[in-house]
């Protein structure tokens, strides 16, 4: 249902201009919420995953361009256009070829259906940062890694920047939120290597890590690293080996090392 807009005020667009993410979101472990999907390459990775589109925000120029196919998919939810410079008003960015697509959040799965057949996952503590959590999802569907956990005060997945950074591997890879700590993961029959720089570290190409039948990889923010509880409950702690005096990367450079180099046999 195509519907053309001219005016910020126009009834139905909140969900793409007055809602913060916090609103957007309202509680992420229930479908009640919604997240917004920003281009057409990352739209069609949702909707091929089974997600629900509810609405379409989209340049009048895309309806029957870049976005004809999705559009045809969704001709039954509420498809607003309108001029580039509008909708650029309306949301207070540029949109990134031309398109949004408001959805319903999914039911989380939990930390036992995701362990359950996992041989790799990676749990991602406190990392806050929108472009980071992306690009680990991004590496996480590339390299191999089964499910992400992540703790209750990391960045949501489902954030715009987050889902767009990703290219819409967060809706490829499991992932839910965990509570407790990491022990829990050996009633699952997962062992876990924290990576932080310690004294008494291991290297990433240590062979015991690679030979792991089933393995958590826990990421932890850049400034602070992984607290020193969650050191002290994982059963290997591992640093990669830098050179130039270079102590670290950056959390997503470094996940994605991690990634490859303990990808499963």
């Amino acid at each position: 249902m195509l519907i053309r807009i001219d005016s910020l005020t126009a009834p139905g667009v909140s969900l793409f201009s007055r809602l913060t993410e916090a609103q957007l979101r309202m509680n992420r472990e229930t479908a009640e919420g919604f997240f917004i999907a920003e281009s057409p390459k990352v739209i069609r990775t949702a909707l091929g995953a089974g997600l629900q589109p509810v609405a379409l925000l989209c340049e009048e120029k895309h309806i029957r361009g870049d976005a004809a196919d999705i559009v045809e998919r969704c001709g039954d939810i509420p498809i607003y256009i309108g001029a580039r410079e509008l909708l650029a008003e309306l949301t207070g960015y540029t949109l990134t070829r031309g398109v949004l697509c408001a959805m319903k959040r999914p039911v989380l799965s939990t930390v036992e259906a995701i362990c359950r057949d996992a041989r790799r996952v990676v749990v991602i503590n406190g990392v806050t940062d929108t472009t980071n959590i992306g690009a680990i999802f991004r590496s996480a569907a590339a390299l191999g890694i089964d499910g992400v956990l992540l703790t209750r005060d990391a960045c949501d997945p489902l954030n715009r920047r987050a889902v767009r950074v990703s290219m819409g591997t967060v809706f490829l890879v499991p992932w839910t939120f965990m509570d407790g700590d990491l022990t829990q993961l050996h009633q699952y029959g997962m062992r876990t290597a924290a990576m932080a720089l310690t004294h008494d570290s291991v290297t990433l190409d240590d062979p015991r890590l690679r030979n792991e039948p089933r393995l958590a990889i826990v990421m932890g923010t850049e400034g602070d690293g992984l607290p020193r509880q969650v050191i002290a409950d994982a059963d290997y702690v591992v640093r990669i080996p830098m050179q130039h005096g270079v102590d670290s990367l950056n959390v997503a450079a470094a996940a994605a090392v991690a990634f490859w180099e303990l990808r499963k046999s």
